[in-house]
C-alpha cells in the first residue's frame, strides 16, 4: 500500500515502490542502497517527495508520496522513549539539508533518525542525517550534513540511537513530573515578566517567553497564525508541555490553540486561580476561590444551548431530556448558590465582630502582591503589641506572589496610648480576574470600613508606578476612593538610590513615608504618622484621686497610657493620655 498523494501516478511506478516493502534492511544501517536508488529514480519521475518509515528490526512499515513540500506520515509515540522509527525521504529540489519541517517532525514524532536525500534531474546530490540530542534539560537536534549516499546508508544508526536513548528517556520522564512552560503575551514585556513570577509561584518551570506586539488580539488564536507555528516549534525544541497566555483567552481560542499545538493551553486567569486555590487556608477564602473558579468554568461551557433544552422540547409533553452540558451547568449554578449563601453568613459574623470593636480605629494594609504587607504587619505587631494581649501567630510571609490570601486583623498600640487594629489583606495584581475581585469583595469589606489605608509599595520594583496605578484601579472598582491614604514605600534597603529620589520628587506633595519592614527601618516613625493621621480623641489629663477611690486608679491603668504616677498626701497623682469615655467618667478628679 502506497500512502499519500498517489493521484496520476502510473501503476508501474506504484508497483516498483511496493517492492520496497520486501527489502530487508540491516538493523544497524540507516537504509539499504537498493532502497535509496528506487527512491531517487522515482523522485525524478514524479518530482514529488517520497518517504519510507523503517523500524528497528529493519522492516519497512510505510511508504508515502507527497508534493514538493511535505509527505504525509503517521507515527505512534510514547511519553518517555523514542518511537523506534527512522524516516528516509527525498527532496526533489536537490537540497539534501534537513528543513525546519524535517527537524520539527524529528522532535514531534521522537524519531530515531530522519534522513533527507537531495535529488535533481541529474540524480542524487547528497544525504543528511538528523538525530535528537540533549543539551542541559532541553531536547535539540544534531545534524550530519553533506554525506555521500554510501556513507549515510551504511552509518551505524543503532549505536547512535543507544547513545541518546537513555538521555531522551530521562528528559521525557522529567516532562511527566513537572510543568515546563512557554509564556506568550501581546501586552508588554513587563507583563510577561510578571506572568513568569506567577508561573514560579505555581512551581512551573519557564523555558521560553514569546512576545508579539499587537494592537488587537486575534479572535481565533490570540496571536497570529504564523506565531502559533513558531510557538509549536519552540515547544518541540524545549520539550514544553504547557503554553501559558498572558491574558484571559476564550474557550474557542483555547480549543483552536490545542488543536494546532497539541499541548495543554492555560491563561493568566487560570494561573492566578490555581495560586489562590493552593494558598487559601481559611474556610472563607477557599469558598471565595471556588466561587471564582466555578464562574470562570460556567462561562466556558458551550453547547447547543436551550434549543434542545430539558423536557417538552418535542411534540406533546415528552422531550429529549436534559443534556450532559445542561446537567453540568445546573450543578455549577447550584454550587454557586450554596457558596453565596455561606459567604453571606460569614459576612454577618464579620459585621458583628466589627460592631464589637467599633470604638477602635482600624488601619488596613493594601498594595500590590509581594510588596511586603505581611512582613510589615508582623513587624508592627512585634514592636507595638498591646500590654496584656494574647500573642497570636504571625501571618505567613514569603518572597512570592500571593503569599497571603486570608484577611487577618491584629491589635497594635500607638505611642499616644490608643489601641488600633491592623488588617492585612490579599494583594492586588494587574489584570486581576473580575470574578476573583467579585468573590473577594466580602473579605475586602474590612478595607471599606477602615479609618486609614496604608498603601504599601515595593520601591525596589522597576514597575512601582504601574503597581500603584493597578491598586488604585482596584480600589476604585470596590468604591473605596474616599479614605485617607498613606503611601508606604517599602524595601528602601533594596531600592536604587536614583529610583528612590525620583519617586520622592514625584510624590512630594502626597502623604508618604519610606521604610524597610524587613530591616525595621523607620517603623517607629510610621506609627507616629499613623497616630497623626487618625482622628484625635486622646487628651492629656492630670488626676488627683483620693485613696478611697482606688478603683478609678485601676480603671485608668487598664484603659489608658500612664505618663507619670505619684503618691501624694491628698491621694494618687496620675498624668495620663485618656479618651473621651475616661475623661468624662473621672472629670471630677481632674486637676484644673
Amino acid at each position: 500500500m502506497i500512502y499519500g498523494n498517489t493521484e496520476g501516478i502510473r501503476k508501474s511506478i506504484l508497483d516498483e515502490l511496493e517492492e520496497i516493502y520486501d527489502i530487508k534492511i540491516p538493523k544497524d544501517s540507516v537504509c539499504s542502497m537498493e532502497i535509496v536508488e528506487i527512491l531517487c529514480k522515482n523522485t525524478i519521475h514524479l518530482n514529488r517527495e517520497i518517504s519510507v518509515l523503517i523500524n528497528r528490526k529493519g522492516k519497512v512499515l510505510n511508504i508515502s508520496v507527497g508534493d514538493s513540500n511535505s509527505v504525509n506520515i503517521e507515527v505512534y509515540t510514547w511519553s518517555n522513549k523514542l518511537s523506534g522509527i527512522r524516516m528516509i525521504h527525498t527532496h526533489p529540489n536537490g537540497n539534501s539539508q534537513l528543513s525546519k519541517i524535517d527537524i520539527s517532525a524529528l522532535m514531534k514524532l521522537k524519531l530515531d533518525c530522519i534522513s533527507a536525500i537531495g535529488v535533481n534531474d541529474q540524480g542524487p546530490t547528497g544525504m543528511s542525517l538528523g538525530f535528537l540530542s540533549i543539551k542541559g534539560d532541553s531536547v535539540e537536534s544534531e545534524v550530519l550534513s553533506n554525506l555521500t549516499l554510501e556513507e549515510a546508508a551504511n552509518y551505524n544508526v543503532l549505536r547512535k540511537i543507544n547513545e541518546i536513548e537513555e538521555l531522551v528517556k530521562n528528559i521525557y520522564t522529567l516532562e511527566e513530573y513537572e510543568e515546563r512552560a512557554i509564556l506568550v503575551g501581546t501586552d508588554s514585556k513587563e507583563s510577561l515578566d510578571e506572568l513568569e513570577e506567577l508561573a514560579r509561584a505555581c512551581n512551573v518551570k519557564v523555558l521560553e517567553k514569546v512576545f508579539q506586539k499587537r494592537t488587537t488580539v486575534d479572535t481565533a488564536f490570540y496571536v497570529g497564525k504564523g506565531k502559533v507555528g513558531e510557538i509549536g516549534l519552540i515547544a518541540q525544541v524545549h520539550n514544553a508541555n504547557v503554553v501559558i497566555f498572558d491574558d484571559e483567552i476564550s474557550g474557542s481560542q483555547a480549543r483552536n490553540l490545542e488543536e494546532n499545538l497539541k499541548i495543554k493551553i492555560i491563561d493568566r486567569t487560570t494561573l492566578i486561580l490555581h495560586i489562590f486555590a493552593t494558598r487559601a487556608k481559611s474556610k472563607e477564602s477557599k469558598m471565595q476561590v471556588e466561587l471564582a473558579q466555578l464562574k470562570y468554568r460556567l462561562a466556558r461551557l458551550s453547547g447547543l444551548g436551550i434549543v434542545l433544552s430539558r423536557t417538552g422540547g418535542g411534540i406533546g409533553t415528552r422531550g429529549p431530556g436534559e443534556k450532559k452540558l445542561e446537567t453540568d451547568k445546573r450543578h455549577i449554578r447550584e454550587r454557586i448558590y450554596e457558596i453565596n449563601r455561606e459567604l453571606k453568613k460569614i459576612k454577618g459574623v464579620r459585621k458583628v465582630q466589627r460592631e464589637k470593636r467599633n470604638e477602635i480605629y482600624n488601619v488596613s494594609l493594601v498594595g500590590y502582591t509581594n510588596s511586603g504587607k505581611s512582613t510589615l504587619r508582623n513587624k508592627l505587631c512585634e514592636i507595638a503589641v498591646p500590654k496584656e494581649s494574647v500573642v497570636k501567630d504571625k501571618v505567613f510571609e514569603a518572597d512570592m506572589l500571593f503569599a497571603t490570601l486570608d484577611t487577618t486583623t491584629r491589635a497594635v498600640e500607638l505611642k499616644d496610648g490608643r489601641t488600633i487594629t491592623i488588617t492585612d489583606t490579599v494583594g492586588f495584581i494587574n489584570k486581576l480576574p473580575h470574578d476573583l475581585v467579585e468573590a473577594f469583595k466580602s473579605t475586602l469589606e474590612e478595607v471599606y470600613y477602615s479609618d486609614l489605608l496604608l498603601h504599601v509599595v515595593d520601591i525596589s520594583s522597576e514597575d512601582a508606578y504601574q503597581h500603584i496605578e493597578s491598586v488604585d484601579k482596584v480600589l476604585n472598582q470596590l468604591g473605596i476612593n474616599d479614605k485617607p491614604v498613606l503611601l508606604v514605600f517599602n524595601k528602601i534597603d533594596k531600592g536604587k538610590t536614583e529610583k528612590i529620589e525620583d519617586i520622592k520628587d514625584k510624590y512630594n506633595g502626597v502623604e508618604s513615608i519610606y521604610i524597610s519592614a524587613k530591616q525595621g527601618i523607620n517603623l517607629e516613625e510610621l506609627l507616629e504618622r499613623i497616630s497623626h493621621m487618625l482622628p484625635q480623641s486622646i487628651k492629656k489629663v492630670e488626676y488627683l484621686i483620693p485613696y478611697t477611690e482606688q478603683a478609678a486608679v485601676a480603671f485608668i491603668h487598664r484603659n489608658c497610657k500612664i505618663e507619670k504616677e505619684d503618691y501624694r498626701e491628698q491621694g494618687t497623682y496620675i498624668s495620663a493620655l485618656v479618651d473621651e469615655e475616661v475623661y468624662n467618667k473621672f472629670r471630677k478628679f481632674i486637676i484644673e
